[in-house]
């Protein structure tokens, strides 16, 4: 890999984000307009995050399954709220095996639709309850205007679809998977969120209410980092999910979905990398260590390599996902830049001297720390190293968040603020036609209601009507 400086985050953001994943082989675009392929540097990372959040579906009582990519267009539009929300974006199929089809079929953009149809054949009791399932998929949005990772028109998630007998076991599934993806970005992820409620104009279409977490990136900006909905009864009656009650009676029942999407590896890059390339936090690394081995000529090079693997072979034992570094065709210098800007969490440095004392040089990559341990203890080192690492890179993004909190108390208080970036935490008075001009004339909008919120009453900042003092957070957002 060439040496090449990336932009840094103060000269341009965007472009910024970009070199990273260019430098880190993350991804690419893809001959398609607005698709991107993803590179395996960028997919391990996507693969310990399905990893980690499946483990925690199952540990919640959840089980995979999939449905089809097509859905029918007589069945997307029974739900008239929900395909007003999504018709700009859908892609739609009209020709097939070289004729038109009777039936144009849509690309599912999420699948309440066929995935509702399908409880609807297989509820006849309330003994059939709760059916809790989640599926890995791709989905087809056509967006306008896109970003690798953060938005593009196809991109890979899970959607997880759960049906209930009553409204407070429906309640209780939203809140249970609103806390699993609070948990993961905070204790894999490292990066800290604020669970919140959606206004009625951000909630999903055709939901009862919606609840997210939202994460701020480096520059200010907010990410809606995962979402879980209560649908009520809404795609039920649609779709004719009914059931025999305890009672005898028929009833409809009530429904949950909630989601993330490969945009959590976007959010992972705005949250930690830096000016020299990637940052991953360890728990997700694919590789969590790498050793360089440092030679000269053939005479060093057996038993420089045989050492560096014994040190992975250790480190391995201890859980640490390592590898050893044993290209010929690349200097030690090219090496340290290229595990550098992938952002491997640790190198190891092993040269001559090392060797003959026993030690090795250890470089984290969150602060650029450079320390010599014993090639002996690397089994019981990086580990606490590794924990260590993870451990900064929540704090650090946790310390960057909670400055720019900002309270605000009038309209123009926040639109003089605004371009700064942050979180505002202002009083609102809940008009949607309120929440439209604001979001027209600063480009903000509602990221949440936060769950934990403090009453403090007091005017809305925009319209002077008195508020329950419920305070919403205001920001930009990817």
């Amino acid at each position: 890999m060439a040496r090449q400086a990336l932009t840094t985050r103060a000269e341009d953001y965007a472009q910024w984000y970009l070199d990273v994943i260019a430098a880190a082989d993350m991804a690419e675009h893809a001959p398609v307009k607005g698709c991107m392929i993803i590179k395996p540097w960028g997919y391990g990372i996507w693969e310990r995050m399905q990893q980690s959040l499946d483990k925690a579906f199952k540990e919640t009582g959840h089980e995979n399954a999939y449905f089809p990519l097509f859905i029918p267009k007589s069945l997307l539009m029974k739900e008239a709220e929900h395909v007003e929300g999504f018709a700009p974006e859908c892609a739609v199929v009209t020709h097939g095996g070289g004729k038109e089809l009777e039936e144009p079929l849509y690309v599912r953009p999420t699948s309440e639709a066929i995935i509702c149809a399908s409880y609807a054949n297989w509820v006849k009791s309330w003994r059939d309850l709760p059916i809790k399932l989640n599926q890995w998929a791709n989905v087809v949005r056509w967006e306008m205007r896109t970003r690798l990772f953060l938005r593009t028109t196809e991109f890979l998630w899970q959607e997880g679809h759960t049906v209930h007998e009553t409204h407070d076991e429906a309640r209780e599934e939203v809140f249970t998977m609103l806390d699993v993806y609070a948990r993961f970005a905070e204790e894999v992820m490292a990066i800290p969120v604020i669970r919140g409620k959606k206004s009625e104009a951000e909630k999903f279409p055709g939901a009862d209410d919606t609840y997210c977490i939202e994460a701020m990136m480096q520059d200010g900006k907010a990410l809606q980092a995962g979402t879980s909905h209560d649908l009520g009864q809404n795609f039920a009656k649609t779709y004719g999910i009914q059931f025999q009650g305890r009672d005898g009676t028929n009833q409809h029942a009530w429904s949950t979905s909630w989601g993330v999407s490969t945009r959590l590896v976007g959010a992972l890059i705005m949250a930690h990398a830096d000016d020299s390339g990637m940052v991953v936090p360890p728990l997700l690394a694919t590789i969590q260590a790498v050793v360089v081995p440092i030679f000269k000529g053939d005479d060093e090079a057996a038993a420089m390599v045989a050492d560096a693997k014994a040190m992975v072979a250790a480190m391995a034992t201890a859980g640490v996902r390592a590898k050893a570094d044993l290209r010929d065709n690349l200097r030690p210098g090219p090496k340290f830049f290229e595990w550098e800007k992938k952002g491997v969490p640790v190198r190891i440095e092993y040269g001559a001297r090392d060797k003959a004392a026993g030690t090795c040089i250890v470089v984290r990559r969150d602060t650029g720390e450079k320390t010599t341990l014993p090639v002996a203890s690397l089994a019981t080192d990086v580990p606490r190293l590794l924990a260590e690492i993870q451990a900064n890179l929540y704090a650090k993004a946790k310390a960057h968040r909670d400055a720019r909190i900002f309270d605000v108390e009038t309209y123009d208080e926040f639109k003089a603020r605004i371009d700064g970036g942050g979180f505002f935490r202002m009083r609102f008075c809940g008009d949607r036609a309120v929440e439209a001009r604001i979001k027209e004339e600063t480009k903000a909008t509602i990221r949440c209601f936060p769950l934990d919120a403090q009453a403090d009453p007091g005017p809305c900042a925009v319209t002077g009507v008195p508020t329950n003092g419920v305070r919403a957070i205001f920001a930009r957002a990817y």
